[in-house]
């Protein structure tokens, strides 16, 4: 009966241990069952040669035509080296799940010993009894951390795609925004030859003359810095799509997609956070894992080693003996108290993180979609009231220059303050997609919150619009 009990540990662990193995797609089951609906594109590990041409391949056609944003983040999930980084660290997580899965191995002793004519031999195999009985225990803590990890790789994955989105809304835009100020420094260079011009016949002041060269010198250093930031929100899409090399010779859209004709009404947006959130969702296992591990500390205070062996001893002079001994450390002077008081004490701190990130992703989503509303009434606002009003501004001008009512430089002044107007709804259409891709962002992750008001990149006003 004793030995029955001895062995039905064993015998357990060793079931265990057969079912202990790795995944086929290393773990990336549920991180794909987590990110895809939201980004349309399964995550891969890249291993092999054959991964390595498979996906330079699709990169390839995907860069053969115009970048889209969903295309750049297919390129970005596909080729991103800092997720591939991310994903071995997954794999390193699921070893140790199989490793905690595995049996520990047995222990061999060998031993003579000679006195006189007398030769002995001891022979000895031992088990870590302790590591065997807390096997299953220990296995599940390990599978709950890679539960947490899995969680954490597809936050990851949805962190990239939503980085990528925005990193291709400001290239864009960028993009745009220098056409435009290319425009105005062509319309300023002009109005600054017309006025040296007439400045020569005497037809034009000084005054005159040098407020034209002002506005001339100001365009010109717009596009200088429009033409920098067009280049450097270019070169951090790069980054994010991994792309080196002639991959980086891309191209993009002329302009912007424009304003959906509705906006999204969510009535009950932090519910929806909180229960999709996998931030949420991973600080829940967390402070489930660590009650877990309170509760093993506890049992488990008193027993530091605990080893169970066999013995087998021959002599040449007396008959074999065979047995089998366990050794246990005794808490004569640490008795577990300071182990259970920290269990305590993570414990609670893990408690309270939980809730914290509850309330940050509350606070966070509210702010996503109040600057996602905000950002859409501004943006209509300035495409059917201020844009039409400067184009029928334009008209008029128009008609007054063909009637000779006013000059040339008060029409070139219009026209300049008519394009300040089209850059300036590109900011705020670049606000608005900025804006939904915090909120999409918001509903299931961490998101990096653009700020509400940013620089304006618009062409200056218009220097001579009082001449």
């Amino acid at each position: 009966m004793t030995r029955a009990r001895l062995l039905t540990p064993l015998a357990l662990a060793l079931l265990l241990g057969g079912c202990a193995s790795f995944s086929p797609d290393g773990g990336l089951g549920p991180v794909n069952t987590l990110t895809q609906p939201h980004t349309g594109q399964a995550v891969q590990r890249i291993q092999t040669d054959a991964d390595h041409d498979r996906t330079a391949q699709r990169v390839a056609e995907l860069l053969a035509q115009p970048l889209s944003a969903d295309s750049a983040v297919q390129i970005a999930l596909l080729n991103n080296r800092g997720l591939q980084a991310s994903l071995a660290e997954l794999g390193i997580t699921e070893a140790d799940v199989v490793q905690a899965g595995r049996l520990p191995n047995p222990g061999f002793s060998f031993g003579k010993q000679r006195t006189g004519d007398e030769r002995e031999i001891e022979r000895s195999v031992h088990f870590n009894l302790a590591r065997l009985l807390l096997m299953p225990a220990i296995q599940q803590l390990e599978t709950r951390r890679f539960e947490q990890a899995q969680a954490q790789t597809a936050q990851q994955v949805l962190q990239l795609a939503s980085r990528t989105r925005k990193a291709y809304v400001e290239a864009l835009a960028a993009k745009q925004t220098t056409r435009y100020m290319d425009q105005v420094m062509q319309a300023a260079e002009a109005s600054a030859e017309l006025a040296r011009r007439m400045a020569q016949v005497g037809n034009f002041n000084k005054l005159q003359q040098t407020r034209e060269q002002s506005f001339y010198a100001d365009a010109t250093q717009g596009l200088a810095r429009a033409q920098r930031h067009e280049t450097a929100t270019r070169e951090r899409l790069i980054r994010l799509l991994g792309l080196w090399g002639d991959q980086t010779a891309f191209q993009l859209p002329e302009r912007l997609p424009d304003l959906p004709p509705t906006v999204r009404d969510l009535p009950d947006v932090e519910r929806t956070a909180i229960a999709q959130r996998l931030d949420v969702q991973a600080a829940r296992l967390a402070t489930e894992q660590t009650a877990r591990n309170l509760g093993l500390t506890q049992t488990t205070r008193f027993i530091n080693v605990l080893e169970l062996g066999l013995i087998r001893n021959s002599s040449n002079e007396s008959p074999t003996t065979r047995g089998w001994e366990v050794s246990l450390e005794l808490p004569l002077f640490n008795w577990g108290g300071a182990r259970v008081a920290k269990a305590e004490a993570i414990y609670m701190q893990s408690v309270h993180a939980a809730a914290d990130t509850a309330i940050h992703a509350r606070s966070e989503v509210r702010e996503a979609y109040g600057n996602y509303r905000s950002a859409y009434d501004i943006a209509r606002h300035q495409r059917d009231e201020v844009v039409p009003l400067r184009q029928r501004i334009a008209d008029e001008n128009l008609l007054r220059y063909n009637g000779m009512l006013i000059g040339v430089f008060e029409l070139l002044a219009d026209a300049r303050a008519q394009i300040s107007g089209v850059a300036t709804y590109i900011d705020t259409l670049r606000e608005f997609w900025l804006a939904q891709a915090d909120l999409d962002m918001a509903l299931i992750g961490p998101a990096n919150l653009s700020a509400s008001t940013s620089p304006r990149t618009a062409a200056p006003e218009a220097a001579g619009a009082g001449h």
